[in-house]
């Protein structure tokens, strides 16, 4: 087998250029990776708990990937002249996958996510607050990074995340918030559909948060904790 004498391209998924001498400049290299753990994390969910917010969610995320390759290769804007980075700069995909996942999140927790209450209002607003806060920061860190480590420029980071966010606000919008309060809209039937056909029936898929304000976790924390203490019943009664 013959090998190609064609122009090659490298596949620059990890390949980070960073200061060496510089620690400040390592913690942003291992921060603008972070959007990688990303994926293998929506598969894991997917498998585990089967929940169509996160499918969608997931979907809408590889959506967003092409999304940014035919823009990149449309448009054809070069990087920075001073960045040493291969292929084209606008959108910076990094940005727009952060703005994606953190409009998307962040609608979900508003609209439709309880989270456990600590019994103190404050507390519980607070402790909102700070996911959130946690949420844009992650987001605002990765598409500084971009632009310290000379990938991209201000405006390039600036239309990825704006392109990101818009597309995790109408994912959210078209496939959850829409079909919710109006399930027998066109939305609606679509949704109802990827979920109660055979092949979804099949893999046990679900909306969990269309019944529970917490997705269900609560109530099967409740039936594993009933199950729990049931069998530590039994083995107490044996051991007398």
């Amino acid at each position: 087998m013959g090998f190609s004498t064609g122009p090659q391209a490298s596949l620059d998924l990890t390949h980070v250029l960073y200061d060496d001498g510089s620690y400040f400049s390592l913690s942003l290299a291992l921060i603008t990776l972070s959007p990688i753990l990303l994926m293998p994390a929506y598969a894991a969910l997917a498998v585990q708990t089967r929940e169509y917010v996160v499918l969608v969610m997931w979907a809408g995320q590889l959506v967003g990937e092409v999304l940014n390759l035919v823009i990149k290769h449309s448009v054809k804007q070069a990087r920075p002249s001073y960045s040493s980075a291969n292929g084209y700069g606008f959108p910076s995909s990094h940005s727009q996958y952060m703005g994606y996942f953190a409009a998307f999140l962040m609608l979900h927790l508003y609209f439709r996510h309880r989270f456990a209450s600590t019994g103190s209002k404050l507390l519980d607003v607070a402790w909102r607050l700070t996911v959130y806060s946690a949420l844009i920061a992650w987001t605002a860190t990765v598409a500084y990074s971009r632009y310290s480590l000379r990938y991209h420029s201000i405006s390039q980071i600036v239309w990825g995340l704006g392109i990101g966010a818009a597309l995790g606000s109408t994912m959210y919008i078209g496939a959850v918030l829409i079909p919710r309060h109006q399930p027998n809209s066109f939305l609606g039937a679509i949704k109802t559909f990827l979920i109660a056909n055979p092949i979804s029936t099949w893999l046990q898929l679900r909306d969990g948060w269309d019944i529970w304000a917490d997705g269900g976790r609560e109530s099967e924390w409740q039936r594993w904790r009933a199950e729990w203490e049931e069998r530590r019943r039994r083995v107490e009664e044996k051991s007398k």
